[in-house]
């Protein structure tokens, strides 16, 4: 499917949903970024905005990018609401073409899923060699399939966050992985409705 295709899937995605004062970070960011200093920030796929939001509250200076510009633009009218258009610029990016430029002390992609095509190993790739020595690169995946999700494919098969570190291929000299598990969690829907599911949590660290 075309790069069009892609777009209006996930502008349809978020224009279907109303836009939140407030969106809330995902748990798995807070507890593994709270106490690190504050530096800059990279949120792929941000969605609603909510890490990128509560990361630019802690000071951190966030570059956010989606495919979807209706998320580009709903996360750039609530960053200047909050007081925080200093710290957070939205950006628009297809990652099958493209990948933002800089260098950072976090990456985070959080349930970086597509139906679409998208080379998520390569991408991963880049993100680890945006980190400078001592940035971390934070992906968390489905591990599961909730109530709610676009993807209700019932063969879905979700690799564990070895198996995504082994994708990406990269150097045990210069990355260290410090966190690979899969914790369960009481998640909320877009709609209010809570289930059970799984994180599949991926913290790698650039040494050098």
């Amino acid at each position: 499917m075309s790069t069009t295709d892609a777009v209006a899937f996930w502008d349809g995605v978020y224009a279907a949903r109303p836009a939140a004062d407030s969106p809330r970070p995902n748990v798995r960011l807070t507890e593994t970024v709270t106490g690190l200093p504050p530096g800059d920030a990279l949120d792929l796929g941000c969605g609603g905005g909510g890490d990128a939001l509560w990361l630019a509250g802690q000071g951190w200076h966030v570059t956010a990018t989606d495919i979807s510009a209706v998320a580009v633009e709903r996360l750039t009218v609530l960053a200047r609401s909050h007081g925080l258009g200093d710290r957070l610029g939205a950006v628009r990016h297809d990652l099958h073409e493209s990948f933002p430029s800089g260098a950072f002390d976090l990456v985070c992609a959080h349930y970086l899923h597509t139906p679409f095509d998208l080379d998520r190993a390569t991408v991963l790739r880049s993100a680890a060699h945006a980190l400078r020595p001592g940035g971390r690169l934070l992906v968390v995946d489905h591990g599961s399939t909730a109530p709610w999700s676009w993807n209700q494919d019932p063969g879905t098969r979700y690799p564990s966050p070895l198996e995504v570190a082994e994708g990406i291929g990269l150097d045990p000299a210069a990355w260290t992985v410090e966190r690979a598990d899969a914790p369960r969690r009481i998640a909320t829907g877009p709609e209010g409705r809570t289930a059970e599911v799984t994180d599949h949590v991926l913290l790698v660290r650039r040494t050098t």
